[in-house]
């Protein structure tokens, strides 16, 4: 009788590893915000510019990578993505007070991570069955790529921050972590086995530009229910941690970097918990789980309204909590709907798409920020509110007139 392997060397746990490590790449650099701030007195404007400049290395690793490891393989796609990571961040590292390295670094781990998360995410769905793991429930997949993401991105920035606010070589010391972990996490995967491309049991497209095409994409349940709330994952996460440390930073001054790393540890931890228990709320073919979490979203969109006001320390903690807890129901949510409709041959394609949409919302402080020169903060963020409602009333009504629509394979 053979033993079932280990965790660590299941192949799934495998990616996963590749996942976390690019995941935690990705998101130190968010609570180090305040320290880019303070050591070259960047305005607002200029750091919430790199911290969003990543998406623009983010799209693409989404929107090519994901369908091009659908007809080349995972393997092609996902192996490279802890390395690309560790590059990028290298670039941080060696130029804090330069805004053109910075730039490069940031596009650099958001490539990695749009590779990351487009076939990452597929490849541990795929190896979350038959016959890698016959034991999982249909619904691990989903849940074991948005914890793995969710983890990464919590430790990442908690580290750094810890590491920026108390340790040695504070603009070098987080990121030197992050390249080891990619290089070990990396060399981890490099054995995990093939589940997609040519001879994996579905079409191929033939060309380029077919390979490039995702027909989920179109699906009336995708426009309806997954459109609307996608924005809003990475949106909770930059009220969170990026707009919410940076309006209380006059209240935090003996350890603002560690502060704003609270924050972010905050919200990804109740993001963490609700995914862990988000599945008895969201069932197969109802919106209603995503209802749930566009209503939490409301919620602390009108708590960080209220902290914009005070300026309590307290009710900020409060409003990440939540936002936190409506990225854990709209991540997990948002994941499962996308597995669901996709067909296997554009799994990747149709999760790039997703992603991509999701991180526009990473845009949002600096569009806040830019605003707020006319707008004051707290009316932006009821405004946010109002919007989130808006795509609750639209998520409700596409789950009723569209309950099951799926793409046949």
């Amino acid at each position: 009788m053979s033993s079932s392997p280990s965790l660590l060397t299941r192949p799934w746990f495998r990616v996963a590893a590749g996942l976390f490590a690019v995941a935690w790449g990705g998101n130190q650099f968010t609570p180090l915000l305040v320290m880019y701030r303070q050591l070259d007195h960047m305005d607002p404007t200029t750091v919430y510019m790199l911290l969003g400049v990543y998406v623009l290395g983010i799209i693409p690793g989404l929107l090519l990578g994901g369908p091009a490891s659908d007809r080349f393989g995972r393997r092609a796609l996902m192996l490279p993505a802890p390395f690309i990571a560790g590059l990028g961040s290298l670039l941080l590292a060696i130029g804090p007070h330069s805004v053109g390295l910075l730039a490069a670094g940031r596009l650099l781990t958001g490539l990695a991570l749009g590779l990351a998360m487009a076939v990452g995410s597929s490849w541990i769905k795929e190896l979350s069955g038959a016959p890698f793991d016959a034991k999982a429930t249909p619904l691990a997949g989903a849940r074991r790529g948005s914890v793995s993401l969710t983890v990464g991105f919590a430790l990442g920035a908690a580290v750094a921050a810890g590491l920026a606010q108390w340790g040695p070589a504070a603009t070098a010391t987080p990121y030197i972590v992050n390249i080891a972990l990619c290089v070990l996490c990396g060399l981890w995967q490099l054995p995990s086995p093939e589940t997609a491309g040519p001879g994996h049991g579905h079409a191929v497209p033939t060309g380029l530009l077919d390979a490039l095409t995702v027909p989920a994409a179109g699906e009336r349940r995708f426009l309806l229910v997954v459109v609307p709330m996608a924005a809003w994952i990475f949106g909770t996460n930059a009220v969170a941690y990026a707009i919410l440390p940076n309006l209380l930073m006059g209240k935090v001054e003996g350890a603002p970097i560690g502060f704003s790393g609270l924050m972010t540890l905050v919200a990804l931890g109740c993001g963490f918990v609700t995914q862990q228990f988000a599945g008895r709320v969201q069932k197969e073919g109802s919106s209603r789980g995503l209802v749930v979490a566009m209503a939490v979203a409301a919620v602390g969109m009108g708590l960080a309204a209220l902290t914009a006001v005070t300026t309590s320390v307290a009710m900020g903690l409060v409003a990440a909590a939540v936002l936190g807890v409506s990225y854990g129901f709209l991540i997990l949510g948002g994941l499962r709907e996308v597995q669901a409709i996709a067909r296997p041959e554009d799994l990747a394609g149709l999760t790039g798409v997703f992603y991509s949409i999701g991180y526009l919302g990473f845009f949002i402080p600096m569009a806040l920020s830019m605003l707020s020169a006319w707008i004051p903060y707290p009316v932006l963020l009821v405004s946010g509110l109002g919007v989130a409602l808006i795509a609750l009333a639209i998520i409700a009504a596409g789950g009723r007139l569209d309950p099951r629509a799926r793409l046949k394979a």
